[in-house]
């Protein structure tokens, strides 16, 4: 049976039993197909076309009305109740506490991890995303190059702090994997491949992030993750 939801008026569900996923491999994107891989919870993904504008099709905005990318509708949310759920970071912890993975359950764990969730979602996402802007797509061929500069090194700083915080431990959080690594790993990769940042940062002299990197990429889940969507 379809889901009563209009978002299936444009993107059916085949298995309505699943947990649906809406999305696309953008940094953001592929924070929630890593999740669901991770995690193993049973999924049907719909690919959202943002360079057609389908995050701003009406069915697609009776789902997230602030027409961005990812979003879920999980129809055993709550109480058994459906859910629909967008922004990235609440869809994070909502499959976190959903499964009991990847977040403490002890409370001041949990807050810690979801502090450097949130360190993601209000600094390195728009941080990153400007660079990507200003260094490869229209603000590339802007004359002023202060506002590159001003992103370039906004970035640089923040992946100081991460690699500070890195020193010593395999993942933000120590010795577990969490959540704070999956809204991380996407960001990091993007900065240094696809909007090509890697010496305007000096990435490079990032020790500890660039093993950290390595170490979150190498992981079966997150290879399958980065490809959700994708076609």
């Amino acid at each position: 049976m379809t889901p009563d939801h209009p978002i299936f008026s444009r993107w059916p569900a085949r298995h309505p039993d699943r947990l649906q996923l809406f999305s696309l491999p953008t940094p953001n994107g592929v924070k929630v197909g890593i999740m669901l891989e991770e995690t193993g919870l049973a999924y049907e993904p719909h690919r959202i076309d943002i360079t057609a504008n389908e995050s701003h099709d009406p069915a697609f905005l009776s789902l997230n009305p602030n027409g961005k990318i990812p979003a879920i509708y999980d129809p055993d949310g709550p109480g058994g109740r459906p859910l629909a759920l967008f922004e990235s970071g609440a869809i994070l912890i909502y499959l976190a506490d959903k499964t009991g993975k990847f977040l403490p359950a002890d409370p001041g764990a949990r807050y810690e991890t979801i502090q450097w969730l949130m360190w993601q979602m209000g600094g390195v996402g728009p941080m990153f995303g400007q660079v990507g802007f200003f260094n490869k797509f229209a603000g590339k061929a802007y004359e002023d190059k202060r506002p590159l500069q001003r992103y370039a090194n906004e970035s640089a700083r923040l992946l100081s702090v991460l690699d500070q915080r890195l020193a010593g431990r395999d993942w933000v959080m120590g010795a577990d994997y969490t959540i704070a690594d999956i809204s991380l790993l996407g960001w990091v990769r993007n900065l240094i491949t696809f909007y090509e940042a890697r010496e305007l940062v000096g990435f490079d002299r990032f020790l500890h992030v660039r093993a950290w990197l390595d170490r979150g990429l190498a992981r079966p889940a997150a290879q399958r993750g980065l490809q959700v969507t994708a076609a």
